[in-house]
């Protein structure tokens, strides 16, 4: 336990060493990644998330699909289901609140929730990933419950995101821990 706290540590004070122009750079980059593939950039409902701690923004990836006229949808807290995530419609008009880790994300409203399943991507945020697809999350497990439905054969495609630096050599993963089929960094569009 105390290995992956050192490198969830060190992984995050990397990303957040990234200067501003290295942050715009990497971002822009990944909406590229996006556009050459049919199936992303075709996509009619995706969940994103808003960068927090140094993590890849996906702002202007929410901007390209806005563009696209393609509904967009964030992570907020479950209320009253612990560790787990409701996925809420984001337009540039949606009231935000931040949430118990000091995240910003939609106020809650019934009207603007869809079922997971009926998405067609998540686009994950992390803090480390290796070659296989192995991902190392903050250590709450909210992901890895959303995806277990796309591990089992349904639901929504995932797809992190990540800087070049969050790659590591290996990383081993708990019984519970969902691997990516594909992450996207600035330099490349990994498939796993």
């Amino acid at each position: 336990m105390m290995v992956r706290q050192t490198i969830r540590r060190q992984v995050r004070e990397a990303r957040r060493q990234l200067s501003h122009a290295q942050q715009a750079s990497a971002a822009l980059r990944v909406v590229q990644h996006v556009a050459q593939d049919a199936y992303l950039a075709d996509a009619n409902k995706v969940a994103l998330y808003l960068a927090n701690d140094g993590e890849l923004d996906p702002q202007p990836l929410i901007d390209w699909y806005w563009a696209r006229n393609t509904q967009v949808y964030l992570p907020v807290l479950h209320p009253f289901s612990t560790g787990h995530l409701l996925f809420l419609r984001y337009t540039p008009n949606t009231t935000m609140t931040h949430n118990r880790f000091g995240i910003r994300e939609p106020k809650l409203d019934i009207r603007l929730l869809i079922p997971k399943n009926e998405l067609d991507v998540i686009y994950t945020p992390l803090v480390a990933f290796d070659a296989r697809g192995n991902r190392m999350g903050m250590g709450g497990g909210f992901y890895d419950r959303t995806l277990s439905a796309w591990q089992q054969g349904t639901g929504p495609r995932p797809v992190g995101l990540a800087h070049n630096c969050q790659q590591l050599a290996a990383i081993a993963i708990d019984h519970w821990g969902i691997p990516l089929p594909e992450l996207i960094t600035p330099d490349q569009h990994w498939r796993f």
